[in-house]
């Protein structure tokens, strides 16, 4: 298994099926402020729903189309990032990240997002990756302004949350552009 650190005490490695338990009380503390902005939170309630989330991302993985990643601040699974979709064929990937309050404030998902967009431009060869947020969701926007993406539109009551319709923003990365900052160093 591999780990990459993120800031002291901080890392980011693979989440998998058999790590369920500790995912599933990881999303029960963040629930409240992820679930309107993260769909499988809503139904990753109990253990099992909770493997099979976690399947779908192994499952994906395993066609290269997908992966997620936790976020361990002390031993203790605080968030994660995840592409939602990786489309080598078209050369695109969508990514998401998640924390849980004790994870917040820390630079965390930015240095996960940074480890993702290194892998998929300078590993994968990829050629634009996107970042979709909620307008309702400033910490999700500061993540994708930090990183120097581009704000390509808003998508306006583009997807529902419990009969609420929200706009998505969508905010993407040219290789080119990721390359031109000096990637993640």
């Amino acid at each position: 298994m591999y780990t990459v650190a993120l800031a002291e005490d901080a890392e980011l490695r693979p989440l998998e099926p058999w790590q369920a338990e500790e995912f599933l009380a990881h999303i029960d503390r963040a629930r409240a402020t992820v679930d309107p902005f993260i769909p499988w939170a809503t139904f990753s309630t109990d253990l099992e729903s909770a493997r099979a989330t976690l399947q779908r991302y192994a499952d994906r993985q395993s066609s290269d189309s997908g992966r997620i990643y936790g976020i361990w601040l002390g031993g203790a699974l605080v968030g994660g990032v995840m592409f939602v979709r990786f489309e080598t064929g078209a050369g695109v990937c969508e990514i998401g990240a998640w924390t849980e309050p004790a994870g917040r404030g820390r630079g965390l998902v930015t240095a996960a997002v940074r480890c993702l967009l290194d892998y998929a431009f300078l590993e994968r060869g990829l050629h634009r990756a996107e970042w979709w947020n909620s307008t309702v969701n400033p910490a999700s926007r500061a993540v994708a302004q930090r990183l120097g993406m581009t704000l390509d539109g808003t998508m306006r009551q583009s997807t529902e949350h419990l009969g609420e319709r929200l706009d998505l923003e969508v905010w993407s990365m040219l290789a080119s552009e990721w390359r031109a900052q000096g990637a993640s160093a």
